[in-house]
């Protein structure tokens, strides 16, 4: 895989819905070589080697919500790239509740850890630590290679739920997370590089039981809604993801996106990368 200065790499672009095709929500931002996580769905760390990234080097993320679907891999990303000698502790930042969620996490595993710190395998005494981040909008993070802004978004009951603007390399991405239509898409992206954000299609929401209809409509995007969002903000491009296709084709929700959006927009594939 080609690796620019900065590029981000789709490393899942599933659902709750267990597609064998598309692993939990995860997307890479690489700058320099480091890569900087934002949510991890089921099967972060193994898309993340899929992708070309060094395990060892997985140690800044983000989360944008505490869903399951979202967050099902933290497990996996604090312990296996320590196993595979990552010796930085993990650095994550996200909305309130993921300090008990990574505390609990290690509790859960107490045991592996006394064992791999004492049971004769060689390791290290750092990696498998956790520094929780507990965020508000702005701009959160900061080093050589990037600039990270969060920014609030609506999903649904969540108090807290946030999008990420990162800056690098002369380029700018922004991620939606999971949300329904804000104007802090468009005002983050506000003629971006890279847009990625969630959608439902409007075909197939249509064939949804109505409860499910209500649930949908209060905590995601719908393609039309999309393209009216995509057209105020001006992405270089528009990447869908956490695709909601119920029964309608990837060729017919781009069309349904493209009936409000006349710019570029293509639908994301786990390991896609721009």
């Amino acid at each position: 895989m080609l690796m620019l200065a900065a590029q981000l790499i789709l490393l899942g672009t599933g659902t709750p819905n267990a597609d064998p095709e598309r692993s939990g929500p995860s997307v890479a931002m690489v700058a320099n070589g480091q890569p900087y996580i934002v949510d991890f769905g089921p099967g972060v760390v193994r898309r993340a080697a899929a992708a070309g990234i060094a395990v060892k080097n997985l140690s800044i993320a983000f989360a944008t919500h505490l869903h399951s679907d979202h967050t099902l891999g933290l497990p996996d990303l604090i312990f296996t790239p320590w196993v595979l000698e990552r010796e930085a502790p993990l650095e994550l930042y996200g909305p309130r509740g993921l300090r008990s969620m990574a505390e609990h996490i290690e509790k859960a595993y107490r045991e592996d850890i006394q064992i791999r710190l004492h049971g004769g395998e060689p390791s290290n005494k750092t990696g498998y630590q956790v520094n929780v981040h507990e965020i508000q909008a702005g701009e959160i993070y900061r080093d050589r290679n990037v600039t990270v802004t969060a920014f609030r978004v609506t999903h649904g009951e969540w108090r807290d739920a946030f999008g990420y603007r990162f800056d690098a390399g002369g380029r700018s991405f922004v991620i939606s997370g999971d949300t329904t239509p804000t104007d802090a898409v468009v005002n983050a992206c506000h003629g971006c590089d890279v847009l990625v954000h969630e959608v439902y299609s409007e075909s197939g929401f249509a064939r949804r039981p109505p409860d499910w209809q209500s649930y949908h409509a209060r905590y995601h995007t719908s393609s039309r809604q999309l393209g009216e969002i995509a057209t105020r903000a001006r992405p270089g491009v528009l990447v869908l993801y956490h695709q909601l296709f119920w029964g309608t084709s990837e060729a017919e929700l781009l069309q349904e996106v493209r009936r409000g959006y006349a710019g570029r927009v293509v639908s994301g594939h786990d390991l896609d990368a721009y």
